[in-house]
């Protein structure tokens, strides 16, 4: 299983980064919204994590055009992983595309939880 986590600031990547590697879970890291986009086009995916405030394209955007694909890759479960904590947050962000939100400092169980649920989900879709 492979991630993608988009996040500019480098030690919030490397505290996810050893969560993901106690689950055996590779991820890719992305400083910017930009250079995720170029990934998701370029690689493949299971989940991609992605934070809301960066510099130059923030996260909802870059979730709309995850979202505004044309292939199999807009359906990718994606979590927003955010210090923001304003009231209508969730919602923005569900309304965007996003599948879950959870919040820093993130807890690992908040992570494979959300992870977990939305692989079981996508796997679920499959069968269909």
């Amino acid at each position: 299983m492979t991630a993608l986590f988009i996040e500019d600031d480098r030690m919030n990547r490397r505290v996810v980064r050893d969560m993901l590697d106690v689950a055996g879970v590779a991820m890719v890291e992305a400083e910017s919204a930009e250079l995720g986009l170029e990934l998701i086009d370029r690689d493949d995916f299971d989940v991609i994590l992605v934070d809301l405030r960066m510099p130059g394209m923030d996260g909802i955007t870059a979730i709309r055009h995850i979202r505004a694909r044309h292939d199999v890759k807009a359906r990718l479960p994606i979590i927003v992983v955010t210090a923001d904590t304003a009231v209508d947050l969730r919602q923005r962000c569900l309304e965007a595309g996003a599948d879950d939100v959870i919040f820093k400092p993130v807890a690992m169980d908040a992570l494979f939880d959300s992870m977990g649920r939305l692989l079981a989900e996508d796997d679920d879709d499959e069968l269909i």
